[in-house]
């Protein structure tokens, strides 16, 4: 797949939307892996313009990745009993809660606007997180020659995306930082780790699997390959890139003790995602009770709570996504960040290939890099 689109190096940039940036994907693109906007956090409008502009930063593949999620149906009641719960830590804020909660991000299964810019303007990939669109949708992106990804967290997701028509499949372990892409949060999540899942999803399904969660440098990406995946997706590892646009908490937490806690958590958004841990996993812990709405109603509450926290000088409530490798990251441009990882990468898999080849060059043990 790699091959097909003319990407040189086994590593990915994860989307990372509100993180991810058209010059960070550019810079990774233009290092030779693919690099990735994630649009799901902003309109039709602002989408076309994310777009324009990488494509004006590099003329190499990147990824442009969607959200889609079920549409929330309203919950009033819920809703109320999550803000009153809510309700004490914007006290000690100076603030109220929001009186009512918005779905902040339209599904791309709801948008045929969106489809409809993608369409026209046909990145060279794209990817779905949180499930899969229509079968007519997915036609319509291969038929416009638009290579596509989906993620998976077990094999019953993975099979699904196979059986869709899907290129390619992202093996999202529970050590991955943001959102699970988990297809149901209602149903049981095995919360099988990245190297298990990869290895499950690579003897299985006849479609590239990339593995995703936890992979920071040159000897993770490696030891995903060694275990039958195609491609490493990396993402809490391109957070203090300069070309982000994480802000100065976040990257000092990224950098703290915190990153040695990463949480996962429904609370800020309403769906698991793994977060470095902060004053919201800590109020979690402490017994911050009631049902959550669901994703994304209830990220306009947790939104609302950090900009009240914000205004007093207290980011401890910033949704600070990162995965268990979080302190593992580094602080590099984009593309000295690619070149030290391929560099690494390279060094990798000569020790494997010392370790697992004789002096006569036949392979010890049955050992041998896929």
């Amino acid at each position: 797949m790699l091959n097909r689109l003319g990407i040189p190096l086994p590593i990915l940039q994860a989307p990372m939307a509100g993180v991810s940036t058209p010059q960070l994907a550019a810079a990774v693109s233009n290092a030779g892996g693919l690099g990735a906007i994630g649009i799901g956090a902003t309109d039709v409008a602002g989408a076309k313009r994310m777009i324009e502009e990488t494509r004006q930063a590099t003329d190499h593949p990147f990824n442009v990745n969607v959200f889609t999620h079920a549409t929330p149906q309203p919950d009033l009641e819920t809703e109320r009993g999550w803000l009153a719960a809510l309700r004490p830590l914007f006290a000690q804020f100076d603030a109220e809660p929001p009186a009512r909660l918005r779905t902040i991000y339209q599904s791309f299964n709801d948008s045929p606007d969106l489809l409809r810019l993608l369409l026209d303007t046909r990145p060279a990939v794209v990817s779905f997180h949180f499930g899969l669109p229509a079968p007519q949708v997915i036609t319509a992106m291969r038929e416009a020659g638009i290579t596509l990804l989906a993620t998976a967290t077990n094999l019953e997701e993975a099979r699904r995306v196979q059986d869709a028509g899907i290129d390619g499949i992202v093996a999202q372990g529970i050590e991955a930082g943001g959102h699970r892409g988990v297809f149901d949060c209602s149903a049981y999540d095995p919360q099988l780790g990245t190297f298990a899942l990869t290895r499950l999803l690579a003897r299985v399904m006849d479609i590239p699997v990339i593995a995703a969660g936890g992979i920071m440098d040159g000897a993770g990406i490696a030891a995903a390959l060694a275990l039958g995946a195609s491609a490493a997706q990396l993402g809490t590892a391109f957070i203090d890139c300069p070309e982000t646009d994480a802000d100065a908490a976040y990257r000092q937490a990224l950098h703290g003790a915190a990153a040695y806690g990463t949480r996962l958590t429904s609370a800020i958004s309403g769906r698991p995602a793994r977060v470095l841990e902060n004053r919201f996993t800590h109020a979690m812990e402490a017994g911050l009770t009631g049902k959550i709405p669901a994703y994304p109603v209830a990220y306009d509450a947790g939104k609302a709570l950090h900009a009240a926290a914000k205004v007093k000088g207290e980011y401890g409530f910033g949704a600070y996504w990162a995965g268990q490798g979080a302190p593992l990251a580094r602080s590099r441009p984009a593309a000295e960040l690619v070149a030290v990882l391929a560099r690494e990468l390279e060094a990798e898999l000569a020790v494997f290939s010392s370790v697992f080849t004789s002096p006569a060059g036949t392979p010890r043990l049955g050992y041998g890099l896929r």
